[in-house]
């Protein structure tokens, strides 16, 4: 049995980890996180954590490189202040896109990632909606990668009307049809050809969309090259209104230009990447929060419980 419930995080999300404490009923620990003059970053652990479950929230996202680093060197810590056990909440996991060789003499980013993560002291990890799911076998300790369907369906269930759930290429097929059985809805496919990294071009719709509040499902927006060619296409299929709903808002290079000048009702996406001023600059996004479906993986972790029962 371990000690009491622990939570710190870095500076990647701070506002998602007040939410999770929030709904646990606990305070954040405290944890100087800061950089040298040189840019090298220095943490240290502020309050004693010998022998407790300690719980570090810290999505990789934009900067990756720091956020991840960051990570590392506070499990790190944890690790060498004698913390019971040491969990990495990673609501966003960076890399995960790399988790295979795409070129002769490329690396598998995810899983040297994955390495880091547990070398530097991860005793369980727990994500949300991994880009692949098989990325759960590169760790070296038990992976709990949660889903935000909940989470994202409920916001959405004031759509009401024929709707059809569409994944924008066919790696998304399951992520749609898994949508579509929770609502009673149609299922559609967009076929996308990509010809070089961040660019693609959708072609044609499979499946029936005519009439439609068509619901475009992905586990990410990037730079929204994929989504807003759908978009497009179905309307050109006949879909009366599109919208579009993702876990993870990455929203980087000309993501917001290409949101704003596309047809979408709205753009739903978690709290797992904080937005700031990329919210004041498209009215279409929704923000949902993950953070309840967090703390109670974390609840259950720390109880014992099963977590399996917050996949369904």
């Amino acid at each position: 049995m371990y000690g009491d419930l622990r939570i710190l995080t870095g500076t990647a999300n701070p506002a998602l980890a007040q939410q999770i404490c929030e709904h646990l009923g606990c305070s954040l620990t405290n944890a100087l996180t800061s950089e040298f003059s040189d840019g090298e970053l220095r943490v240290e652990i502020c309050d004693s954590v010998r022998g407790q479950d300690v719980f570090v929230v810290q999505p990789t996202c934009s900067p990756s490189n720091n956020n991840l680093m960051q990570l590392c060197l506070m499990l790190d810590a944890l690790k060498r202040a004698s913390a019971g056990r040491i969990t990495a909440v990673i609501p966003y996991f960076g890399y995960a896109r790399q988790d295979r060789k795409v070129s002769p003499r490329a690396p598998i980013s995810a899983k040297l990632v994955s390495d880091f993560i547990s070398s530097a002291g991860a005793q369980r990890v727990v994500t949300v909606d991994l880009h692949a799911g098989q990325i759960q076998g590169f760790f070296n300790c038990p992976v709990d990668n949660l889903f935000a369907a909940p989470v994202l369906l409920r916001h959405l269930s004031h759509l009401t009307g024929d709707l059809v759930m569409v994944s924008p290429d066919a790696g998304g097929v399951e992520r749609a049809r898994s949508f579509a059985k929770k609502v009673n809805a149609g299922l559609a496919i967009i076929d996308k050809r990509r010809d070089r990294p961040n660019q693609a071009t959708a072609t044609h719709v499979i499946g029936d969309v005519e009439g439609k509040i068509a619901i475009l499902v992905d586990d990410m927006i990037d730079t929204a090259g994929t989504i807003c060619a759908a978009a497009n296409v179905l309307l050109e299929n006949g879909a009366s209104e599109v919208h579009a709903c993702a876990t993870h808002g990455v929203l980087s290079g000309p993501a917001i230009e290409r949101l704003n000048e596309a047809p979408f009702k709205s753009v739903v996406v978690t709290d797992t990447i904080p937005l700031g001023t990329k919210l004041d600059q498209c009215n279409k996004i929704q923000v949902v929060s993950i953070a309840g479906l967090l703390a109670k993986s974390i609840r259950n972790i720390h109880d014992g419980s099963s977590v399996s029962a917050l996949f369904n």
